[in-house]
């Protein structure tokens, strides 16, 4: 009989694979035996850290945001590279994912599940955004992208609390604003295949944010500290990005964002 797969070690395997699809594969392999009840969870182990974190192919180039390129919807080359933007958006919430999965010990099991949930998802969002870029004739790693999300995920590397508030509930966030006019510039352009692509996204980055929101609180609740005043210091803090609107109100409500929050971006 085969050894019970030990959760938290397998996401780091995952994180460290450097091909995409052994990335993805990985995960989905993983979501599969846990669901069958084939993994163990040693929520205790501290990890050491490996050299390089994530691993990732040799393209796309990595380039500052202003770099990255103007994305005009009259050409299919303009729809492509904003196909590609997202599927790198996906692939580095693959390797956040994974990286809350495996780095921070002594969490509920409910936690190493949500997030193991969320690396699932991510990967099947890169599977089809991917597909359909190449539908237009590209593939991942055509265009430059940026590294933005992930370095704030490193920023936090050393605090669950501040990953939680400045990661999900900070900058995946932001998708949440972001994807319907992107939703309905792909529409207008005539590709709906794109936009039932990003109705998947939205309605699952909503339950993503949610499980950032969820232990979020769940920490501070721990730590006795006041959830507001706590991710204001924070943000400070680690220098997180100022958010700017407009804000999809009721998907932030859905996510988990309480009223008093939801009130200041009004």
């Amino acid at each position: 009989m085969a050894q019970p797969l030990e959760l938290r070690a397998c996401a780091l395997q995952s994180l460290l694979a450097l091909d995409p699809a052994a990335k993805t594969a990985g995960v989905a392999a993983l979501v599969a035996a846990h669901a069958r009840g084939e993994t163990t969870l040693d929520r205790d182990a501290l990890p050491g850290a490996p050299d390089v974190i994530p691993g990732r192919p040799a393209r796309p180039e990595l380039v500052p945001p202003r770099l990255v390129g103007r994305r005009s919807m009259a050409t299919v080359e303009g729809r492509a590279m904003l196909i590609h933007a997202l599927a790198h958006i996906e692939f580095n919430a693959v390797n956040l994912a994974l990286d809350a999965l495996w780095r921070f010990p002594g969490m509920p099991p409910e936690y190493y599940s949500n997030w193991l949930r969320v690396a699932g998802e991510e990967a099947l969002h890169f599977e089809m955004l991917c597909a359909h870029l190449n539908t237009l004739g590209y593939a991942y790693g055509d265009f430059p992208g940026h590294d933005s999300l992930w370095e704030m995920v490193e920023k936090t590397r050393g605090d669950v609390l501040a990953r939680m508030a400045l990661v999900p509930r900070t900058l995946e966030a932001r998708g949440l604003d972001a994807i319907p006019p992107l939703r309905a510039k792909l529409a207008q352009a005539g590709d709906v295949e794109a936009a039932a692509i990003l109705d998947v996204l939205l309605r699952d980055e909503v339950g993503h944010v949610e499980i950032g929101n969820r232990w979020y609180l769940y920490l501070c609740g721990l730590r006795g500290l006041e959830p507001i005043a706590t991710y204001g210091e924070l943000t400070l803090r680690y220098k997180a990005p100022m958010l700017k609107g407009p804000f999809n109100i009721e998907a932030r409500r859905q996510a988990g964002f309480s009223e008093a929050e939801l009130a200041r971006f009004a």
